[in-house]
């Protein structure tokens, strides 16, 4: 059956301009909508567990752009920022997951970030979250600033590790960045999608595209970032994609990418963003690729 994306207008993170959208269509089986999530972290290259949440990038929480302007250390943090990743109610925890995520994306795995926090009911929490891919390792005592190259990098690790259920899916993360060795092609062999944008920008945005192959795979494993979460009318049974948060899906990667890596398989480059622009294009992008089915 054929399932349109709707052009939706956020209300999350950041304001989009999503005036068009183009790939709305994907050939579906409905029993294939749903499966098991699967993974514990994986150490080394780019195989890591996502669940951030797609809340997470919050304004009334830590945002990235709080963060660019200084290190990326508990002593460098503004006092605004640092009472937020202590406050111990909602924003507080989808702030520290957000914090965690941008950690392990920005550095080494050497590099850790800690800090404490009480809960309501007076208990403390000892927080130490550790590096992992090292875009940005320097970031630990000097700010990134308006390095949009780091900034794009950076975002896509984070889009890529979106995940609208919450659960731990180990993905393979690939680009310019991030080689990976035979041994993981051979075990996350199937191209889910890929993901792009800046939310460090005045004007913040995500892009995603799926696989037309993939993105089956992908909700098997509770994967639907790429692709859309699928909600169905219990009474009308119509059918609907819902974005992960401030994230535009845009259609098929292969209408909106460049050439694939011969070796690795990820797209060397996307369309920034269709509704402005067909032309523009961002070679800081993240393709993300799974386990194979049963």
């Amino acid at each position: 059956m054929a399932i349109r994306y709707p052009c939706l207008s956020l209300l999350l993170v950041v304001p989009l301009t999503t005036a068009a959208c183009i790939g709305s269509e994907i050939e579906e089986e409905p029993e294939e909508l749903v499966g098991a999530a699967e993974g514990e972290m994986i150490s080394g290259n780019g195989m890591l567990p996502n669940a951030l949440n797609r809340n997470a990038l919050n304004r009334n929480g830590l945002t990235p752009s709080d963060l660019a302007s200084r290190g990326l250390n508990p002593s460098q943090l503004s006092s605004t920022a640092l009472a937020v990743i202590k406050d111990p109610g909602t924003n507080g925890s989808l702030s520290r997951e957000m914090l965690r995520y941008t950690v392990s994306c920005a550095l080494r795995p050497d590099q850790t970030f800690s800090f404490s926090w009480t809960d309501s009911s007076g208990i403390d929490h000892q927080e130490v979250y550790r590096g992992d891919l090292g875009y940005a390792h320097w970031w630990a005592t000097q700010a990134i600033g308006n390095d949009t190259y780091v900034q794009h990098q950076i975002t896509a690790c984070l889009a890529a590790r979106i995940n609208w259920y919450g659960v731990s899916v180990t993905i393979s993360l690939r680009n310019n960045e991030l080689a990976s060795t035979p041994e993981e092609r051979a075990a996350y062999p199937v191209r889910e999608g890929a993901f792009w944008g800046n939310v460090f920008a005045p004007t913040p945005y995500l892009g995603a595209c799926y696989d037309p192959v993939g993105h089956v795979r992908a909700r098997q494993v509770q994967r639907d970032c790429a692709a859309g979460h699928v909600e169905i009318d219990p009474v009308t049974g119509e059918i609907t994609l819902q974005q992960c948060g401030p994230m535009v899906i845009w259609g098929s990667c292969h209408q909106l990418c460049n050439g694939l890596d011969s070796v690795n398989g990820y797209f060397k480059g996307c369309v920034t963003n269709y509704s402005v622009s067909p032309y523009v294009r961002t070679d800081q992008v993240v393709t993300t690729f799974l386990t194979p089915g049963p």
